[in-house]
């Protein structure tokens, strides 16, 4: 038998176990005692027993009404505490979000953000996946991350996806290269350079084959994964190397400049992708507001001409993958 009992009810009924008086108890629960009393008959009605014994004097449970408090007491307590914790993931003092990136924005871009989330809503669980782009796909579908920051490709028609930001790229070599001097360099200035590349699963290198006419660079035969690898060759005077804006932290080291390529058509487009047709948690959109605003932020400043960049030296080495 379908019952409809609303909290209203058991409310009332448990004002009267403790009151013990129709007057006190419809007072308690703001109501007259004509109400009150038609609401007693109800739940007793649902019920399908009295709860109550009656008279001038006294109001006393039946023995059913006995059996009825505890329950009624942990109905009320799970409602009005299913609520409460409710409001907690809504007012975001609880709640997850995941987050998967590509691991150069994971290691540079990213942390000040989850930095600032942390100290906004503390009580929020953060997740961090650094992958290559095809897993943070993998973990958008399958349910483990609630946005990726990653580069384009031939996968995402099943995703939203808006932009993030339009990544430069820098040529990256040492302070006693034939180069090192000039303010902002044409592609076609790199022809004889001997290049340092990324490995081919990369979204830079990617980027960089389809730019780079082939035989204009002399490929060095090293493709390496990580960033701070391929600042460790060139330091040591192995050659040089084109890298994106947002993956600099990585060349700070004293003998390392970054020199502004002057094409405008070669960036590496990076995207912010979320589950298509699936709306965000509330703790997600918060994450993806302080992403969106950084971003903002982000491509405002690109719009002024960057010129020749010195790398200050960094405190400590960090590994970072190219991707």
């Amino acid at each position: 038998m379908q019952t409809n009992i609303s909290t209203r009810l058991l409310q009332a009924f448990l004002a009267l176990v403790d009151c013990r008086h129709f007057g006190h108890a419809a007072e308690r629960c703001h109501v007259s005692q004509s109400a009150f009393s038609a609401m007693i008959q109800k739940l007793e009605a649902a019920a399908g027993a009295r709860l109550f014994e009656r008279d001038t004097r006294n109001v006393t449970l039946t023995p059913e009404g006995e059996l009825f408090v505890q329950v009624a007491r942990q109905l009320v307590h799970d409602i009005e505490a299913a609520f409460a914790d409710m409001s907690d993931y809504v007012a975001r003092r609880k709640g997850r979000v995941a987050i998967a990136a590509l691991p150069s924005l994971a290691a540079g871009w990213l942390p000040p953000v989850l930095a600032q989330y942390r100290r906004r809503y503390p009580g929020v669980m953060l997740e961090l996946f650094d992958a290559i782009s095809d897993h943070c796909l993998d973990l958008l579908r399958q349910g483990k991350a609630d946005i990726a920051l990653t580069a384009p490709g031939p996968n995402l028609l099943e995703f939203d996806t808006r932009p993030l930001y339009s990544d430069p790229f820098y040529l990256v070599c040492r302070r006693d290269h034939k180069l090192a001097g000039k303010r902002r360099i044409k592609v076609a200035q790199l022809a004889g350079c001997e290049m340092i590349h990324l490995a081919r699963s990369t979204s830079v290198r990617q980027h960089l084959d389809a730019a780079l006419r082939p035989g204009a660079v002399i490929h060095t035969g090293l493709e390496v994964e990580h960033l701070a690898t391929v600042a460790a060759l060139i330091e040591s005077g192995l050659g040089v190397s084109v890298v994106p804006e947002l993956t600099l932290f990585q060349f700070r080291l004293p003998e390392l400049v970054a020199i502004p390529l002057d094409a405008p058509d070669l960036v590496r487009p990076l995207l912010i992708v979320t589950p298509k047709g699936r709306s965000l948690s509330i703790a997600a959109q918060g994450l993806m507001e302080l992403v969106e605003e950084k971003a903002g932020r982000a491509n405002a400043s690109s719009a002024v001409n960057t010129p020749r960049t010195a790398l200050p030296k960094r405190k400590a080495p960090r590994q970072g993958a190219g991707r």
